[in-house]
């Protein structure tokens, strides 16, 4: 009986075998059931920059910044990237879901729907009198009268990601904890900077505003750090992935230095601006971007300060306020002769510089000059940089996603 039960369970075994895919009569024929992601996701909001060949380096003459940005032909794979600038209402959709994160803790399940839905409504799930959330608001000396004011220094964000250049590394010995890097990071943006960053200058009314009040929604979120700029990117690759659609296989992130450029030029090689142009008025006088005219006639271009996110002609890829309105972060950390020993194929410089580090190794390529700047800062080939940690009230970001496919057509 014993012999009959083993042979039944063979018997089993090979019908299992065999019924795990379609036959292949012995031949080399692939995996079967495989996933079924024939295209790439196609975020909203984003376009698609087609893989190419362009000439980085500074495209106006500038004597002294062609030591140390000496032209150079590269290749850049396509990608995606943002058409605007981050606006205020896009990041604040971050900062709500961090806060929303502090109020679970708290409350635990109270908040969850008959489903496990944990989505707060703070109009009607959430009392703002309930003491339980005390907490979360400032408390005895730190709060202003009788105003019920969330305390936003407790709305940290964690996230983590791989270190591949140390993965890739021959020497290498560890285990593969020691790849994983943390980062926590408070994603509240600095609205402060609109009064410190000018010396006997009003702007309170800014730091009061800018970020809270409606009016400004559209206009790109400021006060914003290195770091936090890659939290809200690795929150956006979570969100879409429990959003319930197609599946993104990559992660949203900052563009690198020579992808913004690349972007910035709208198939324009050696062009300065992003208009095509060598000039930051078109043929009736009219300014083309939101920068400092002249010796400080702010309001000419339009805005005293930052305008909308979409205000102003996109460049030729769709993309709006490539110069000028907000300089903006790339993932690059800034080295002043990179160009001479960057590669040609998808170039870049990564470090994630501790916080003990010096701050030589803390700078990141900020591009495309801002509201405060003069056309100089502009031009698509001029680099400029800023510590990791700092946050201004003239610095934002885009995100850009990886493209998987070889060309447009694939894409389609």
């Amino acid at each position: 009986m014993k012999q009959i039960a083993y042979s039944f369970l063979a018997l089993l075994l090979i019908a299992g075998l065999s019924s795990c895919g379609k036959s292949n009569g012995g031949q080399l024929v692939g995996v079967d059931n495989r996933p079924g992601w024939k295209k790439q996701i196609n975020p909203y909001g984003m376009v698609y920059v087609p893989s190419g060949t362009t000439h980085i380096g500074q495209s106006d003459q500038d004597v002294f910044s062609t030591y140390t940005q000496r032209p150079k032909a590269i290749t850049i794979r396509g990608f995606f990237i943002d058409d605007t600038e981050i606006s205020n209402n896009e990041y604040r959709q971050f900062v709500n879901y961090v806060r929303d994160s502090v109020a679970h803790m708290i409350l635990g399940d109270i908040l969850e729907d008959d489903f496990g839905n944990e989505s707060v409504d703070w109009d009607y799930d959430i009392d703002w009198q309930d003491e339980t959330l005390d907490e979360m608001f400032f408390q005895g000396d730190m709060a202003i009268g009788t105003k019920r004011e969330l305390d936003t220094r407790q709305f940290n964000y964690s996230w983590e990601w791989i270190n591949w250049k140390k993965a890739a590394s021959k020497s290498f010995q560890g285990v593969r904890s020691d790849l994983i890097n943390r980062d926590e990071v408070n994603v509240f943006p600095d609205t402060l900077t609109w009064i410190r960053d000018f010396s006997y200058s009003y702007n309170e009314p800014f730091a009061r505003n800018y970020f809270w009040h409606s009016a400004f929604d559209d206009y790109p979120v400021v006060g914003i750090t290195w770091k936090q700029a890659r939290a809200f990117c690795d929150w956006r690759t979570n969100l879409w992935n429990s959003g319930g659609g197609e599946q993104n296989t990559e992660v949203f992130r900052l563009p690198t230095e020579a992808e913004w450029e690349y972007a910035a030029r709208g198939g324009h090689d050696l062009a300065p601006y992003p208009w095509g142009g060598y000039y930051v008025r078109n043929a009736k006088g009219c300014l083309l971007a939101n920068f400092k005219p002249g010796r400080g006639n702010y309001v000419e271009d339009g805005g005293e300060t930052t305008v909308p996110v979409t205000a102003y002609f996109p460049n030729d890829y769709g993309l709006y306020n490539m110069s000028g309105n907000v300089a903006e972060w790339t993932e690059t950390a800034y080295y002043p002769q990179a160009y001479s020993h960057v590669h040609d194929s998808n170039p870049d410089i990564k470090y994630d510089a501790a916080d003990d580090d010096p701050k030589a190794l803390k700078r990141k390529v900020i591009r495309g000059g801002s509201w405060k700047d003069i056309s100089y800062f502009l031009q698509t080939g001029t680099r400029h940089w800023e510590y990791q940690d700092t946050s201004k009230s003239y610095i934002g970001f885009r995100c850009a996603l990886t493209f998987l496919g070889r060309s447009l057509n694939d894409f389609k």
